[in-house]
């Protein structure tokens, strides 16, 4: 929209410190199909870690919270949910596990708008539908005052907006004239200054960051809870999401204030995500070589036990073909059978 739009027809100039971020998330991208071979049953763990946390935290943010002991009840039990606050979890809950079944193949379009908006605010009289009447953000003060922090585009102009915002998006992300990661910030700061709907945008947003990062090749969201980094840096989210709408209406706004600090959000997801495989020995050339390393590394007979506590990323099948292989072209020899069977390097005594 005022920032999107613009860049249809005009590349911007992107500042050094945002060339610096978009250097650092190309490089976290390359690495990150090594890790997501590396351990698909740490990865497992992850998943369902960060699903939980994502729909508790992006609510909290809202002001939004359930009691811990029913966690898991409300968001993969079925059973009676008791308020609307839980009931808003779990829809989140829902609306995100469609992002990450589906990812790329949901479209940048107003349905899907609409559709995450209404599965985020279930039994609402207005979900899934635009705003109706006119808003404003306000901000209220510990001594009672309230000051107002921003006024959205009117409720008439709205559905034309999110419709150009959409439409522009696609456009640049396939054009690639701007840096897609820019094109991703740019569009979430459009989107919630639009705020296209009645209560929920915050929520809406979030995940329409997630969305979107599928859609570029970046999956870390999937494993580490995006939703909790914003949490933990919201005064600075509101912070810059406010210095960055400051003459939006007007074209005059500087966006990378808001750009900046969503990418450094999406850069610290990526750097929690590489943190959790710290130890991890397999190496980049897969499984099946690291089997084999871990092999010729013993020095002295050596039990199957023994080999599977090297490569516990790898299943028991696998190491069974590799010592079948290895016997076979005569790396390898055996005594014994079963369990009790001892594996022997050739030229290792």
């Amino acid at each position: 929209m005022k920032t999107i739009h613009p860049w249809s027809t005009e590349i911007p100039q992107i500042p050094t410190a945002t060339v610096w971020l978009l250097n650092d998330l190309a490089e976290y991208k390359g690495r990150q199909e090594l890790f997501t071979r590396q351990a698909p049953q740490r990865l497992q763990v992850l998943r369902e870690h960060a699903l939980v946390e994502s729909a508790v935290s992006s609510n909290r943010i809202e002001g939004v919270e359930v009691d811990q002991k029913r966690i898991g009840t409300v968001l993969f039990g079925k059973g009676h949910l008791q308020d609307r606050d839980e009931e808003e979890v779990r829809g989140y809950q829902e609306a995100l596990s469609w992002i990450h079944r589906e990812g790329a193949s949901i479209p940048i379009a107003s349905e899907t708008l609409l559709k995450l908006h209404r599965l985020t605010r279930p039994n609402i009289w207005d979900s899934g539908q635009f705003k109706q009447a006119d808003g404003e953000i306000i901000e209220k003060h510990p001594d009672g005052r309230i000051t107002l922090r921003f006024k959205p585009l009117s409720a008439e102009e709205t559905p034309e907006a999110i419709e150009q915002l959409c439409t522009d998006t696609s456009r640049l992300l396939i054009s690639r004239e701007v840096p897609a990661m820019v094109v991703l910030a740019a569009f979430n700061l459009d989107f919630l200054c639009i705020h296209p709907f009645r209560d929920g945008n915050g929520r809406v947003s979030r995940l329409l960051i997630l969305l979107l990062m599928y859609h570029l090749g970046f999956e870390a969201g999937r494993y580490i809870s995006l939703e909790r980094i914003i949490e933990q840096s919201k005064e600075r989210y509101y912070e810059t999401l406010y210095q960055s709408s400051q003459e939006w209406h007007a074209g005059q706004h500087n966006p990378w204030v808001y750009v900046n600090y969503l990418l450094h959000i999406i850069k610290e997801l990526h750097g929690e995500f590489e943190s959790r495989f710290e130890g991890v020995t397999i190496p980049v050339g897969g499984k099946t070589d690291a089997i084999q390393r871990a092999i010729e590394s013993f020095t002295e007979p050596f039990h199957i036990t023994q080999l599977q506590k090297k490569c516990p990323e790898a299943g028991i099948d696998l190491i069974r073909k590799v010592l079948g292989r290895m016997r076979k072209d005569g790396s390898l020899e055996c005594s014994g059978r079963g369990k009790l069977a001892q594996w022997r390097v050739v030229g290792n005594r």
